[in-house]
């Protein structure tokens, strides 16, 4: 099955996208089957060639929610936006410790002081 997906070239910190199209399993890095395009995450700047990304769609290839996205906000395709990540699972030791906290911080029970009314009668009288 073929992918239109993100191909990363470009520096360690100026990361630039390639859109490429290639099998579904195969390293985005690696061999690839054509290169539609360019996309900047900095300058949210896209660069892509409009007849090719429909002639592989046409023959069956599928985009990735990211791609997607952005082929719909460019308006070459028509769709709705896919979500394109996941909600990450919570670590085991960090949720232990939260739910240690928890524990602590439960409220402790106040004792409530009455008044005294002993020293109000020796006030009473004195008078």
């Amino acid at each position: 099955m073929l992918k239109i997906k993100l191909s990363k070239v470009g520096k360690t910190n100026q990361k630039v996208f390639r859109i490429i199209v290639s099998e579904k399993g195969r390293d985005p890095f690696g061999h690839h089957v054509d290169i539609l395009g360019s996309y900047n995450p900095y300058s949210k700047e896209l660069k892509i060639k409009n007849e090719r990304v429909n002639y592989w769609l046409s023959k069956g290839a599928q985009a990735t929610p990211t791609v997607n996205n952005l082929l719909i906000e460019e308006k070459i395709i028509t769709g709705e936006k896919q979500k394109a990540s996941k909600k990450g699972k919570p670590n085991k030791k960090k949720q232990e410790k939260l739910n240690k906290e928890e524990k602590k911080e439960e409220p402790k029970e106040e004792k409530k002081e009455e008044p005294k009314e002993e020293k109000k009668e020796e006030v009473d009288k004195k008078a």
